[in-house]
């Protein structure tokens, strides 16, 4: 109840700042349609501050508040003492997979008449984060399944798709994202996969290797992008649904990776599969168009997972530094080792403050892929700096696998490549 009120009293204090009147004066204000709902632009505009409505925060709503609670508990209690044996050996346990079944969170944004909790996508965010801040491998797998898989079968499903597949995917499969290929990848619609109708036998023919796939080793669906009219480049691309068990389905070996080592990340062979028409998730050649849509979407779940890796890895050093004692006194009450953990909580609030701006933005129907690039740029920023400095306030033990702090660290690097890097979200943003 106290935090409930808390929440309400924040609410009625950020409602009464921003309906201030600045008397005869205007201001410069930049990306106004987080505020104004007008379309994405980064050109200026003059606006009366006192017209400004409240602003998107990451003031959540007792539901997600509660999913919150839950998944922090979860991620602490029963995914905590697993993180490094999962890390060692490169694989996910199966009861952890089990529990995140279990707890709903494989099926965050799916209507409860399929097995899923049916909040919204601010929520798939916020377990995302939570799952980030114990074991960021985790954390990527429940995001792909959710903001890619999950979410492209509510938007562009038919019902019988849906009825087939959304309870499944709620209650016991883990799905994958097929589109990056060795020669595609930020250049994404240069896939060269194939997808050939056959008249007679009235299916699509797929053939095609697709590359650096997350969660292959464990999907039991897999969400492919083909081409299925090369003649029109990108605008022949599209969506099929192949479950793992179609003839011709092949998945590779593990890569061994950097950072996170438990998420499996594999080549996967498509050898002239055949699937019938039901299989097309939306419309033929519209494929390009699903993609570039969800992946906006993924951006913020990246986001999110980077955001919970720069809390988790913060934590861990707090919790260190406060214990360390030198010269007579914790590590952490001297000025210089405040000023840099002052700028690191500021620079972890301001990440997932774009972050949940993004995530409210798509939820409520608003453009938001300016937003969500922001978002992911400098969430993975962040996250790599906080987990460069935490080690550095731990010293030696930071260095070890003693704590997760250095798990934080190599886990941090791929942020800044898949689903878009660094320059890409630069380029989105500047085109804005």
């Amino acid at each position: 109840r106290n935090q409930k009120m808390l929440v309400l009293r924040v609410a009625s204090f950020a409602s009464r700042r921003c309906n201030l009147t600045l008397s005869g004066t205007t201001r410069t204000l930049q990306r106004m349609d987080a505020y104004s709902c007008r379309k994405s632009s980064l050109r200026t505009m003059h606006l009366d501050a006192s017209k400004v409505p409240r602003p998107a925060s990451t003031m959540f709503s007792e539901s997600e508040l509660a999913l919150q609670e839950s998944v922090a508990t979860f991620a602490k209690e029963v995914i905590g003492p697993k993180v490094y044996e999962m890390d060692t050996k490169g694989e996910f346990d199966p009861e952890i997979l089990k529990g995140c079944f279990e707890q709903g969170i494989m099926g965050i944004e799916a209507p409860e008449e399929f097995g899923g909790v049916g909040l919204g996508f601010t929520a798939a965010c916020i377990a995302v984060e939570e799952i980030a801040r114990v074991d960021p491998s985790l954390a990527v797998m429940i995001d792909i399944h959710n903001t890619l898989n999950v979410a492209s079968l509510m938007k562009y499903g038919t019902d019988q798709q849906k009825s087939h597949y959304l309870p499944r995917l709620c209650q016991d499969t883990v799905s994958s994202f097929c589109l990056s290929e060795a020669g595609s990848g930020s250049d994404a619609f240069a896939l060269k996969t194939r997808a050939d109708w056959e008249e007679g036998t009235k299916q699509w023919v797929i053939s095609g290797t697709k590359s650096w796939i997350s969660n292959s080793s464990e999907a039991g669906l897999f969400l492919v992008f083909a081409n299925a009219d090369p003649s029109k480049a990108h605008r022949g691309i599209t969506a099929f649904l192949v479950p793992r068990e179609t003839a011709g389905l092949a998945v590779g070996r593990r890569e061994s990776k950097l950072g996170i080592r438990a998420s499996s990340t594999c080549e996967v062979v498509f050898d002239g599969v055949r699937v019938g028409s039901d299989a097309v998730l939306g419309k033929v050649g519209e494929g390009y168009k699903m993609a570039i849509g969800l992946l906006n979407e993924g951006r913020i779940g990246i986001g999110a997972q980077m955001v919970g890796l720069a809390r988790g890895a913060f934590d861990v050093a707090m919790a260190h530094i406060h214990q360390r004692q030198q010269f007579g006194r914790a590590v952490a009450d001297f000025q210089g080792m405040q000023f840099q953990y002052a700028r690191a909580a500021m620079e972890i609030e301001a990440a997932r403050v774009l972050v949940y701006n993004a995530a409210r933005l798509r939820e409520n129907g608003q453009p938001f892929t300016t937003e969500a690039a922001m978002a992911k740029l400098l969430a993975t920023e962040t996250a790599q700096r906080v987990a460069n400095w935490a080690i550095d306030w731990m010293g030696g033990v930071g260095f070890t696998t003693a704590t997760p702090a250095e798990k934080f660290y190599r886990d941090a690097k791929i942020g800044t490549i898949y689903e878009g890097t660094t320059n890409m979200q630069l380029t989105t943003i500047a085109k804005a």
